[in-house]
């Protein structure tokens, strides 16, 4: 009865100058607690990349963009290490800011929140925002969507593709630009919740004009490059809308394919527990209830804080892959 517990030895980490990033995380996969995690989401990673048969999903929550994150997102594009992404507006609308030039500044939670609003400095938790700054990404949004028919109803990643044309051609290098040039779909189902509402608003109520975006439209969208994967894996940096859109596709399918196809892989990088209910801390365990995630598929979450997470995992990565040999193209679906 005891040789079924103790079959796998765990080994400790041996301290080694010039040690790089990929042989420490293979090490801490063989530790403990959240370390080993850590270790496994690299190992998950990995290997979706290595299988030519995987579509890899990412999912993006929270407001990671202004914490310096967006350009590690644009690298994974444009080395093909997801072939779809899924974000919150916050996401792809922050890092343009950067992107045109302006800059994010460190600052401190300790700090008298009615003088930062007098000043006209927008705090996220530790990092500042200059107000007039965050304006003028907004009215550049404005300023694209401005030049879209007011009669057509857009997907969230039809408008983000060419919103990521637009900004690829005045040399705003942000990450849409570098999916539209890698041939990258990005969805945000949430798209509202962030500068693209404030920008309609402008649009609206400067212009007296409108544009229509379709919720229905992004699913049957995001659907159909599932059907049309012979399998699928998923990494989502936080959980949130983004989290449970993607994981309904392997819900979905089995309305349009009619068999199921829960997803092959999935990693999570999330500080939230699963006691309190919500998706965005649901394990992967209770994700093949529904069928998302494959009961004998690899599955791993990491309770870390993605600031500290991601940095270190797509540097491994970088380490051992160089770009994806055979990244699946979704052209001809659009």
């Amino acid at each position: 009865m005891k040789n079924q517990y103790l079959r796998k030895r765990l080994e400790s980490i041996e301290v080694e100058k010039g040690k790089s990033i990929s042989k420490l995380l293979s090490e801490m996969a063989k530790t403990g607690f959240q370390g080993r995690r850590l270790g496994e989401v690299f190992q998950v990673w990995e290997e979706m990349l290595r299988d030519n048969d995987v579509t890899i999903f990412m999912g993006f929550a929270g407001s990671m963009s202004t914490t310096g994150q967006w350009k590690i997102i644009r690298w994974l594009i444009e080395n093909r290490f997801i072939d779809v992404l899924v974000s919150t507006g916050a996401n792809i609308s922050e890092d343009i800011l950067e992107a045109m030039g302006f800059s994010y500044w460190q600052g401190s939670h300790l700090v008298d929140d009615r003088e930062l609003y007098k000043l006209r400095i927008d705090r996220f938790y530790d990092v500042y925002a200059d107000e007039m700054e965050y304006r003028k990404m907004e009215s550049l949004i404005a300023e694209f969507t401005e030049t879209l028919d007011p009669d057509y109803a857009y997907s969230s990643r039809e408008y983000l593709h060419l919103f990521g044309k637009f900004l690829n051609e005045k040399g705003v290098n942000s990450i849409i630009a570098a999916a539209y040039r890698s041939g990258v779909p990005v969805f945000s189902p949430g798209l509202v919740d962030s500068g693209y509402g404030i920008a309609n608003i402008i649009l609206r109520y400067k212009k007296n004009k409108r544009i229509i975006v379709d919720q229905m439209k992004d699913f049957e969208e995001i659907v159909k490059i599932g059907a049309e994967s012979k399998k699928t894996g998923v990494i989502y940096i936080g959980g949130g809308v983004p989290k449970d859109f993607i994981q309904l596709v392997a819900v979905a399918l089995e309305f349009v394919k009619g068999k199921d196809q829960p997803h092959e892989y999935a990693i999570q990088i999330t500080t939230d527990s699963p006691q309190w209910g919500g998706l965005s801390g649901a394990t992967f365990e209770e994700a093949v209830s529904w069928g998302k995630e494959s009961p004998s598929g690899k599955n791993v979450i990491c309770y870390c804080d993605a600031t500290i997470a991601l940095p270190i995992v797509v540097h491994a990565l970088a380490e051992r892959i160089e770009k994806r040999a055979n990244p699946p193209d979704f052209s001809l679906l659009f």
